[in-house]
């Protein structure tokens, strides 16, 4: 599967190779190219695809035969690439490519997943792509603008709790450097930030702020100008991205209404983390029970052994993604608020409790908690169904 064109090769249950096709990654090209495989298939057989990529450049050609009617598997690239490996002379090329594709399909074909291009899902996983990206571009134009202001304000980590908060970036945009305030009252001050912060701020921030910025000392220099539109610019930038981001949660939840989850009903489960859940699962129809889930995710632990010995290790395989945030869900159901020293789910907190007391590190302990929210979520998945929190007495969370 590539950008411009994809390459076929049809091969027989035999392994013997019949014919190569090349058909240009366009819909238009598509009828044509299940129209040459018609001829190619004798009377009373079923040709069946195996396509190495049918989330991106192949995403349209398994959605043309799938709509058609075709048996369409989905084969994993690690599948594909360990094929071409295992023969003694390696090389690469778009036939010898597709070759070993067509030879995965024929040796695996019943342990293999259909492929099932759904626009609802696909759509999910772009706009979280798409959220991941802006995150992570906001994340860089932060420290752009922590350099930026360290030459302008040295104190400026004391003037608002975050950089980039609401009345941060209305100061930052407004002075981007000391040589803005001069002559500034501090009444003047007071009253620009009361109303950039919705009144929260008081005249005593608006005094901190002039004070350090008095005992600073001066801090402009040659092309100050310039310096100033490097601020106001990074700023732009930022609000631009948390407009955009905005934007991107609204139609992602538009989607999830769709889909009819009640995954956020569970404590630490939001809009993102549901719908990255979401993304990185697709459909839950793919999976036959919890355990094929934590398998795909990388939690099951595997086998190793030789000789008679051996034991269970956690597995390093499996999907990464979606491994990090059960993880990560694992981690908030046992944390306990700083105030109250309540714990987030008390079941899962004396749950999490109990394998330390069997000796577990907090790590293998984790991995259960984890495994235990595979068959959570997989439930709630696929019954639609919301997260009830148990009711356990004093007496249980002590044990």
């Amino acid at each position: 599967m590539h950008k411009q064109h994809h390459v076929a090769v049809i091969m027989d249950c035999w392994q013997e190779k019949i014919t190569e096709i090349k058909v240009e990654n366009k819909p238009a090209a598509f009828p044509a190219f299940l129209l040459d495989i018609d001829k190619l298939v004798g009377e009373g057989l079923t040709p069946i695809f195996g396509l190495e990529d049918v989330g991106g450049y192949g995403r349209a050609l398994a959605q043309f035969l799938t709509d058609h009617g075709q048996v369409v598997k989905e084969v994993n690239p690690a599948l594909s690439a360990a094929e071409r490996k295992s023969h003694v002379t390696t090389h690469k090329s778009d036939s010898w490519d597709a070759e070993c594709v067509a030879r995965i399909l024929v040796n695996k074909l019943h342990s293999l997943p259909d492929a099932m291009p759904d626009d609802l899902y696909w759509s999910i996983q772009q706009l979280v792509t798409r959220r991941n990206g802006l995150v992570k571009a906001q994340g860089a134009l932060k420290n752009q603008l922590h350099i930026q202001l360290s030459y302008h304000y040295p104190s400026y980590k004391k003037f608002f709790s975050e950089i980039d908060g609401k009345t941060a970036i209305a100061f930052w945009e407004r002075y981007p450097s000391p040589s803005n305030l001069e002559g500034l009252h501090i009444e003047q001050l007071t009253d620009f930030l009361l109303e950039a912060s919705n009144n929260t701020c008081s005249t005593k921030k608006a005094s901190d702020i002039l004070r350090l910025v008095k005992a600073d000392g001066q801090t402009a220099k040659e092309y100050q100008d310039t310096r100033d539109f490097l601020v106001r610019s990074i700023v732009r930038d930022i609000t631009f991205k948390k407009q955009e981001m905005r934007k991107v949660e609204n139609a992602l939840r538009e989607l999830m209404r769709l889909l009819e989850y009640k995954l956020d009903s569970m404590p630490g489960i939001d809009l993102v983390t549901a719908s990255a859940l979401i993304a990185e699962i697709g459909d839950i129809r793919r999976f036959p029970n919890a355990n094929k889930l934590a398998r795909f995710a990388g939690i099951a632990p595997v086998y190793i052994g030789s000789g008679g010995k051996g034991k269970e290790r956690k597995s390093k395989q499996g999907n990464r993604a979606l491994h990090a945030l059960f993880y990560n869900l694992a981690v908030q159901q046992v944390q306990v608020a700083k105030g109250s020293k309540l714990p987030r789910n008390p079941v899962f907190h004396a749950y999490y409790q109990c394998k330390l007391k069997e000796g577990k590190t907090k790590g293998q302990a984790l991995v259960c908690i984890m495994r235990r929210l595979v068959n959570i979520i997989y439930g709630m998945m696929k019954h639609k169904t919301a997260y009830e929190l148990p009711i356990i007495n004093n007496q249980e969370r002590v044990s």
